[in-house]
């Protein structure tokens, strides 16, 4: 599906992006973490985040790590971009169980963006969350067109291992959630 003159951006923990151009295509490698896709259709402009926890934390009320923030900003910035609040849409993935045994962090981050676009007033018209499987998602934001690949659980090990760390991860106490 991508063509040479496609530009791929890598939307990482802690982070969103947003594009009207037709030749952006977005990218993230989820396990537990949530990335909602929002777009408006008629503006065409759209926008990827990729979240680790739901809520925020006293310390760092402004961290994109917490969807609270990430989904906040996201959506005030496609405003700015004329997206217009009665036509978003949007499509969530991740949330999986991925260390069994500990606290469910992906479900708690599904219901919270579920909870999030619904107060919002968003329609979710399509979500591929849970499971035990981390996700490799593309996200065209200029049409909303969407895609993911389940990964096997040694590759999702492997490549989110190789992911660099989220940003603000730089105390020796920080645990990555992905």
């Amino acid at each position: 599906m991508t063509s040479p003159t496609q530009n791929v951006i890598h939307v990482l923990q802690g982070e969103y992006r947003l594009s009207n151009r037709p030749e952006d295509m977005f990218t993230t490698l989820l396990g537990s973490c949530v990335a909602a896709c929002i777009y408006d259709p008629v503006a065409g402009v759209g926008a990827m985040n990729h979240f680790l926890l739901p809520g925020g934390a006293l310390n760092d009320p402004a961290s994109l790590r917490y969807g609270v923030n990430s989904m906040e900003q996201m959506i005030n910035a496609l405003l700015k971009h004329r997206a217009d609040r009665r036509r978003l849409e949007a499509k969530i993935f991740g949330g999986g169980r991925m260390l069994p045994g500990l606290r469910n962090i992906g479900q708690e981050n599904v219901d919270f963006a579920r909870w999030f676009l619904q107060g919002e007033n968003i329609r979710c018209v399509g979500e591929s969350v849970g499971g035990t499987q981390g996700r490799k998602v593309r996200f065209w934001p200029h049409t909303g067109q969407a895609q993911q690949a389940l990964m096997a659980s040694h590759e999702a090990t492997e490549l989110l291992a190789k992911a660099p760390p989220p940003r603000g991860a730089e105390d020796a106490g920080t645990v990555t959630l992905f």
